[in-house]
């Protein structure tokens, strides 16, 4: 595949235009993610721009509009002389590269090679402008000199300026989009996989376990809980489907993903139950050498369901084998048979994988509110296209990220999520002051504004909140909380 052929797979390339790329190298940002559905990348020198544009360099040298504008038909594409064309044609006329500055530099502003490397020093000083701006005066004069208007000098060193603020070598951005599109092409045809080993290889990315799971069960890949007689320290592939030839595979959660469990004990499970499967948590506790705080850690984590039914259950079965165990010396006499059988509600289940994980294979915690107002008022993700661009949205959902880019004029961006998907909010400054502690803290947040839908010359629909404002409903979180603890 040369720099300018066609990126061979379809399918793959379908998937990044839609800007459906949580986990893919690269182009998972926010940013990249609102990039793609308009530059849609169709042959791999597209792919090596869409990476080089979505920096701070050509953010900050106002290259980035003028480049789609210009790929769109919507703004012609000229150059004030031959020799420009030649550095610049391949990026309709915008300088993205940092060697399109350099080469700027000897053909159009006079400087020699050393001069137009002592530049690039100036500029890979990242977002220290004081020695590039020596380069101020010579650059604009030699354009001058050779012939060029002052407007176009100035606004050309403008856009070298930028990229004193991070800009990407064509060489370097090459290099990524070559895993990009490699990622792409595993996450498209082989998500299962292409998850399993996303999820062992965290901390990484933009992603927790969480996001990427809800992501990939969002494309119909089976995700299996952690098993005491099936998982692996590592997570791992399972079949799941045997009669299919096509993403036959779900992914077993391993007990990595248990939150302060033992690696080392998780890794000698699998070599415990080699001669023969645990039938019981009295078979586990007898044959390894597991405390009986790893046993109450593995029973909420609701591994034994396969044995010891749901982790109720399971968590008195523990408690059983431990002597002098608080759990049941506590135990009002009369009411342990009581508390044995009642069942666990959704709401606990789901609060409890949380604690144990910091996701949950249950309903989507929106799911368990949506009844309820004003959560029953709220738009879902799903729901945002059908809605009047630039007309009221109120959204919710939980906070999974927040950035405040340097390149974004104190803008932040934040990401929240409800059972049908991630929804993306900008909160300007101003609001930004009013809301700032709901901001900084909160968990579950209502979102009041309007909705930026751009859908011109998009492969998909890119949308947007801008947030009006900003309620914090984290309580309600606490309330789920002493809902699952009702029964008790």
């Amino acid at each position: 595949m040369g720099l300018r052929g066609d990126i061979s797979d379809a399918e793959s390339t379908e998937m990044m235009c839609r800007a459906d790329t949580v986990g893919v190298f690269q182009i998972e940002s926010r940013a990249q993610m609102t990039m793609l559905p308009r530059l849609k990348p169709r042959n791999f020198y597209d792919l090596i721009v869409e990476i080089a544009l979505v920096r701070p360099g050509p953010i900050l040298g106002d290259m980035v509009h003028p480049y789609l504008r210009r790929r769109e038909g919507k703004e012609a594409i000229t150059y004030p002389s031959d020799a420009i064309k030649n550095v610049l044609e391949r990026t309709l006329g915008v300088p993205i590269f940092q060697e399109q500055v350099m080469q700027l530099s000897m053909v159009a502003a006079g400087f020699t090679g050393g001069e137009a490397d002592a530049l690039r020093r100036a500029i890979t000083n990242w977002g220290k402008n004081s020695k590039l701006l020596t380069f101020k005066d010579k650059f604009i004069n030699g354009l001058l000199n050779n012939g060029y208007d002052k407007d176009f000098a100035e606004k050309t060193f403008e856009q070298v300026k930028g990229f004193g603020g991070y800009g990407f070598p064509e060489s370097h951005s090459a290099s990524f989009a070559l895993i990009s599109y490699a990622s792409s092409w595993l996450k498209c045809h082989h998500p299962a996989a292409f998850l399993c080993g996303l999820l062992n290889s965290q901390p990484l990315g933009f992603y927790a376990p969480a996001q990427l799971i809800n992501d990939a069960r969002r494309h119909n890949i089976t995700i299996l809980p952690v098993d005491i007689n099936k998982s692996e320290y590592d997570n791992t592939l399972e079949c799941v489907h045997q009669h299919c030839k096509d993403n036959c595979w779900g992914v077993r959660l391993g007990f990595r993903e248990i939150n302060g469990f033992d690696n080392e004990k998780a890794q000698l499970i699998s070599a415990w139950r080699a001669q023969q499967p645990f039938n019981s948590i009295q078979d586990l506790a007898h044959r390894s050498e597991l405390t009986p705080i790893d046993l109450q850690c593995l029973a909420s984590a609701d591994v034994f369901q396969k044995i010891s039914g749901n982790r109720h259950d399971a968590r008195w079965e523990a408690a059983a084998i431990e002597p002098n165990s608080k759990l049941l010396n506590n135990a009002i006499p009369g009411t342990q048979q009581e508390l044995l059988t009642l069942p666990p509600t959704i709401e606990k289940d789901v609060l409890d994988d949380f604690q144990s994980f910091g996701h949950s294979l249950r309903p989507h915690i929106m799911s368990l509110l949506r009844t309820e107002k004003p959560f029953s008022r709220c738009s879902r993700k799903c729901d945002l296209p059908e809605l009047r661009h630039r007309g009221f949205a109120r959204v919710a959902g939980l906070v999974v990220s927040k950035q405040r880019p340097g390149t974004a004029s104190g803008t932040m961006f934040m990401t929240i999520e409800d059972e049908t998907g991630d929804i993306n909010i900008i909160i300007w400054a101003r609001t930004q002051e009013t809301f700032r502690k709901i901001i900084m803290t909160a968990k579950l947040v209502v979102v009041t504004g309007t909705i930026e839908i751009a859908s011109e010359g998009a492969a998909v629909p890119v949308i947007h909140v801008i947030a009006g404002r900003i309620e914090d409903y984290s309580n309600r979180l606490a309330e789920l909380e002493f809902k699952s603890r009702s029964f008790r």
